[in-house]
């Protein structure tokens, strides 16, 4: 019997630094089933050679707010991020994460666009 080939992604949690509720942890949904996480950077195991849907949603105890889902593919980077919304009825944003400069100072920066000529 053949074991299946997973890999390890990393997922970043990112709540904006203003937003209208509190007390909110978001969920991740891999393939349907959801696991209750915490805001920061987790690891996640999936497979390593099949599409996996990979979703995050907070819930406040009366409602779901900040959905997003992105299809992880065997080509797509092992690390994502995922943006919650600053209000309670705008959705969240996954997509793959930014470069991180240095671990000492923890602060990311997008990459200058070539200069035109």
């Amino acid at each position: 019997m053949t074991r299946p080939t997973t890999r390890r992604i990393e997922l970043r949690m990112r709540k904006p630094w203003f937003a209208l509720y509190w007390g909110v942890k978001p969920t991740v949904v891999i393939d349907g089933r959801g696991q209750p996480t915490q805001w920061g950077v987790g690891t996640w195991q999936v497979p390593a050679d099949e599409t996996v849907t990979i979703g995050a949603y907070l819930f406040n105890r009366v409602w779901r707010f900040g959905a997003a889902e992105f299809a992880l593919a065997a080509e797509h980077p092992a690390s994502l991020e995922y943006a919650a919304p600053a209000l309670p009825f705008l959705p969240g944003r996954i997509e793959p994460a930014r470069a991180v400069d240095s671990p000492s100072t923890g602060s990311s920066r997008r990459p200058r666009p070539a200069p035109r000529s």
